[in-house]
């Protein structure tokens, strides 16, 4: 268990899940936390991460770093992904290895699964049939993290655990409308939505200083500007505005806010070993002892889509584009595996929602 005063490295510190991850540790007052950005060391960088472990000898490390992207960035950028994901997860978990890392938590995603895995989907099926496509190197790169670890811990005895969050949302969330997952690009779009009908495109303007999209050219006049705003499906016409999705809305998907999975890790970190869920699944060869991280309930992203404009205000309308693809139709993660042995999601989607747009308009 960690200590208060322990060594921590958490790597990604500043993502979505890291920054998560930190805050909860420094809340419950663990004090020496070691946190270095990409421009201090790159984790890419094998002899970088061996020099940087051994100097620092952490006795916990959460691997939280990860080039992660929406559905676009992963289909456009497959040779990226596999191979920055690879490169990170090998240097830590082999670093940690040799450095005499006390306990390491590996975290993944719910990608891993097969596009048509059994709902909800359960730990053992992973590997049972073909993935999706669009995402399949980034997904084969977080199962070999997994496997990474599994084996460390086969071979050398290590306590190496891998869990597999879902669709997560919160704080230092991805706005990028070019890359970002469904949920924060729904709430940019419909807030830039709502700034358009409200005729405030002074703050418009504002939000694209604060948070730029690089192919978005702020020099342009208004009328040009949202021309520009077409390409990810926000349309205006005189003061009306359309905000077009992707797909039919009609899958199913999960949602997690990344307070709820922070104190999840730490709760796994502090009270569950590798041996724990070995003996509890009763195993006799051990494979997908990774643990799903979720909130157990699923909605259609038509739903969900609803709720963000209620939430947000937007007051235009949604469309669909049918002829873009759905994706996988639904991905719910059996999260049984984690509650038998005693943690559950406590933030409604609603109110996790809230939360985050008023963070995302402070």
């Amino acid at each position: 268990m960690m200590q208060k005063d322990s060594k921590i490295f958490v790597a990604g510190h500043r993502g979505l899940v890291g920054s998560a991850i930190t805050r909860k540790l420094q809340m419950d007052g663990f004090t020496n936390l070691i946190l270095k950005g990409r421009e201090e060391l790159d984790l890419r960088d094998q002899a970088a991460v061996e020099d940087f472990f051994m100097k620092e000898r952490p006795e916990f490390v959460f691997l939280a770093a990860a080039k992660v992207g929406g559905i676009m960035a992963n289909n456009t950028y497959r040779a990226d992904f596999i191979y920055e994901n690879l490169q990170i997860q090998n240097n830590i978990i082999h670093s940690s290895y040799k450095s005499g890392v006390r306990k390491l938590l590996f975290l993944g995603s719910s990608c891993i699964y097969p596009r048509e895995a059994p709902q909800p989907m359960k730990e053992d099926s992973l590997l049972t049939s073909p993935l999706e496509y669009t995402n399949e190197p980034y997904a084969i790169a977080k199962i070999a993290g997994i496997k990474m670890c599994e084996s460390y811990n086969i071979q050398y005895g290590t306590d190496y655990i891998a869990v597999m969050p879902t669709n997560l949302y919160g704080p230092n969330d991805n706005y990028n409308l070019e890359n970002s997952h469904v949920l924060p690009a729904l709430i940019r779009k419909m807030h830039l939505g709502k700034l358009i009908m409200e005729g405030n495109m002074a703050g418009v303007r504002e939000d694209l200083h604060k948070r730029p999209i690089g192919s978005v050219d702020l020099s342009v006049n208004d009328a040009q500007l949202h021309a520009q705003f077409e390409r990810f499906g926000i349309y205006t016409q005189s003061a009306e505005v359309e905000i077009k999705l992707w797909g039919s809305g009609t899958p199913l998907r999960e949602f997690l806010h990344s307070d709820d999975l922070a104190e999840a890790v730490l709760f796994v970190m502090n009270n569950i070993s590798f041996a724990d869920i070995v003996k509890e699944r009763g195993l006799k060869e051990i494979r997908n002892t990774h643990l799903n991280i979720g909130s157990g309930v699923d909605l259609p992203i038509a739903e969900l889509a609803k709720k963000v404009k209620e939430i947000v205000g937007f007051k235009g309308q949604i469309s669909w584009d049918s002829s873009k693809p759905d994706g996988t139709y639904r991905k719910l993660m059996d999260v049984g595996g984690l509650a038998a042995l005693g943690w559950k999601a406590r933030i409604t989607l609603d109110d996790g929602i809230r939360m985050v747009y008023n963070q995302y308009c402070s």
